[in-house]
C-alpha cells in the first residue's frame, strides 16, 4: 500500500496510490486533523484496516495535486552516517564499527518536490539519497530479530546538508544537517507487506539531469534491522519516526578533482526502487 497527502502545504489530505497509479482520496474512511494520515493515531492496526480496504471503491482525485509529507507525527528525524563502505571511501573516512547517529531537526522535512531553499551563508550544499524507514510501533531496546516487525513501511529521504555547517564549524553534525527544507520525505510511505526486503533496493540521483549517486541498500554497513534495534537501545522510537539509514557514493563532496556543490537553479531528482521519486528545485532562501 502506497499512502500520500496531497494538496497545498498546511491543507493536505489524506490519499492512496492505487494498483493501476491512481490517487485515491482517503478522508470518508479517516479521522479529520493532521491529514488524516497521522501515524501515532494509526499505528500498525490502522494500516491494517487501511489495506483491506477496496481502493477502487474511493473516490479519485483529479489532475496532479501536489505532494506533501506522506504522513504525520514525526518526533524523532534521526540520520545515519556513513552507512555504506564506498561513500565512507569517497569522504577519506573509515569505516564505522557502530553506526554515526545524528539528528535532523523536524523543521528540516518538506515535501517530496518541494524547493530546496538555500541559507543565506550556505558554502557547500550536498545532496543524499537515503533510505527512511518509518517506525510504526514503539520500540524501546528491541533486538535486531524483533526490529522489523517495529517497522511501518519505508519512504525516499533525500538528505540534504552543507557540509561547511556539518564539518568545518565544530560541534556535531546536527547544524550542518538541519537548516529548513533539507529533509524531503515522500512522495509516498510504502507498507512494509510491499517491500519483502529492505537490503535489495537500488537507489539513485541526478543534479540537472547528470548522473550522480547509484547504488544499493544491499552494501550499507548496518542493515535496517540492526538500525532500528541499535538507535532503539539509544532512545525509544515512537510511530512516526523516521531512520535515514545513510547514503551510497556520490556526493558532491567526494567529486574530483573538485566539488561540486548544489547552487541556486539546479534541479535535484532521486528515487528509490519501489518507493518513488522526487524533483526539488534548489533555490536562494
Amino acid at each position: 500500500m502506497k499512502l500520500v497527502r496531497y494538496g497545498r502545504a498546511g491543507r493536505e489530505k489524506p490519499g492512496l496510490i492505487d494498483s493501476q497509479g491512481t490517487l485515491r482520496d482517503l478522508s470518508s474512511v479517516l479521522p479529520p486533523g493532521s491529514g488524516g494520515l497521522h501515524l501515532p493515531a494509526l499505528g500498525l492496526a490502522g494500516l491494517a484496516r487501511l489495506r483491506r480496504l477496496d481502493a477502487t471503491a474511493l473516490p479519485r482525485v483529479r489532475g496532479t495535486p501536489r505532494l506533501g509529507v506522506p504522513f504525520t507525527g514525526i518526533s524523532k528525524f534521526v540520520g545515519i552516517g556513513l552507512n555504506y563502505r564506498d561513500h565512507a571511501a569517497e569522504a577519506g573516512l573509515p569505516v564505522p564499527s557502530e553506526p554515526i547517529v545524528f539528528m535532523k531537526a523536524t523543521t528540516s522535512i518538506s515535501g517530496p518536490d518541494d524547493p530546496i531553499e538555500m541559507p543565506p551563508d550556505a558554502q557547500k550544499v550536498d545532496w543524499e539519497v537515503e533510505l527512511g524507514v518509518v517506525i510504526g510501533k514503539t520500540a524501546k531496546n528491541v533486538s535486531e530479530a524483533a526490529a522489523l516487525a517495529h517497522v511501518a513501511g519505508y519512504c525516499v529521504v533525500n538528505d540534504v546538508g552543507d557540509r561547511a555547517w556539518q564539518m568545518e564549524r565544530g560541534g556535531t553534525w546536527d547544524k550542518g544537517k538541519g537548516f529548513d527544507t533539507f529533509g524531503p520525505i515522500g512522495p509516498w510511505l510504502v507498507t512494509a507487506d510491499e517491500v519483502p526486503d529492505p537490503q535489495a533496493l537500488a537507489l539513485w540521483l541526478d543534479v540537472n539531469a547528470q548522473p550522480r549517486q547509484r547504488g544499493t541498500t544491499a552494501t550499507m554497513v548496518f542493515g535496517v534491522a540492526a538500525l532500528v534495534s541499535y538507535v532503539s537501545r539509544c532512545m525509544t522510537l515512537l510511530p512516526g519516526d523516521v531512520i535515514a539509514t545513510g547514503t551510497p557514493p556520490g556526493v558532491a563532496m567526494g567529486m574530483k578533482p573538485q566539488p561540486q556543490y548544489l547552487k541556486a537553479g539546479d534541479v535535484v531528482t532521486l528515487g528509490i526502487d519501489g518507493l518513488g521519486s522526487q524533483r526539488q528545485a534548489v533555490v536562494q532562501e
